[in-house]
């Protein structure tokens, strides 16, 4: 695949939560992979460690106080005390901010929290894990393209179908923008549109969940396909690299 373009109009960066003090662990870990790392910073006046994937993404690690006291999950590699947390936020790429900015203040219910520089932050109410949009505003900046190492899309949570017909109708209503038809997702539903910037916003429905076709305990043990695709499955698992249980 012909590798992506940073530039306005895409997600500029991608980041999730570790706890504080593992930071530390972490730039250990990437210079023993040979993960390409920057420097340390502070943001918000939050410790961001940002990193680029193979592929060219470019990702960071922020570490959140409190956030040991969130669950942490450990493959029997990466010790439990230090593993991610979750998802933390993203990072627009923005020629304006002015308005993305009022679509999710007025769609999404997001508050502005803080200005550094360029850089604007949003937050969504409450203390939710990834509730931060930052929007880095770079007026006549070459604008992105799409390919590896891009991010195609944000998804943003509806409680349920009337609660995104709402938010569907404000888009049209107050800005001018008019998502997709409802997308049946099997475990969500969901209606897409572009936002101001250029970037391809998600709205999904928390239902009617993953536990729609299988026990929440069996979640992640068995391949599922959607039905389009059930035909295909002796091919798919053919392709596909074993997976083995790891004892934690």
């Amino acid at each position: 695949v012909r590798p992506g373009r940073r530039g306005v109009g895409e997600t500029h960066q991608t980041a999730f939560r570790v706890p504080q003090r593992s930071l530390g662990y972490w730039t250990q870990r990437l210079t023993e992979k040979g993960i390409a790392y920057e420097a340390l910073e502070k943001r918000f006046g939050e410790s961001v460690l940002p990193f680029t994937d193979p592929d060219g993404m470019a990702l960071a690690l922020v570490g959140v106080p409190g956030a040991e006291n969130e669950p942490g999950y450990s493959n029997g590699d990466i010790p439990a005390e230090h593993a991610i947390r979750g998802f933390h936020g993203v990072t627009l790429l923005l020629d304006s901010a002015e308005k993305t900015a009022a679509v999710l203040s007025d769609v999404f219910g997001f508050e502005e929290t803080g200005r550094e520089g360029s850089v604007i932050r949003f937050k969504a109410p409450g203390d939710a894990q990834g509730s931060v949009v930052d929007i880095y505003e770079a007026k006549g900046f070459l604008r992105g393209t799409q390919g590896a190492g891009s991010v195609h899309h944000i998804a943003f949570r509806a409680a349920d179908d009337a609660a995104q017909s709402v938010m569907a109708q404000r888009l049209v209503d107050h800005h001018g923008l008019h998502p997709t038809e409802q997308k049946d997702r099997n475990y969500f539903r969901s209606i897409y549109f572009r936002e101001p910037g250029g970037v391809l916003f998600e709205i999904a429905t928390d239902v009617p969940g993953f536990a729609v076709d299988e026990p929440v305990a069996e979640l992640g043990r068995n391949l599922k396909l959607p039905a389009f695709l059930e035909s295909h499955r002796k091919q798919i698992e053919g392709v596909l690299p074993n997976l083995e249980e790891t004892a934690s």
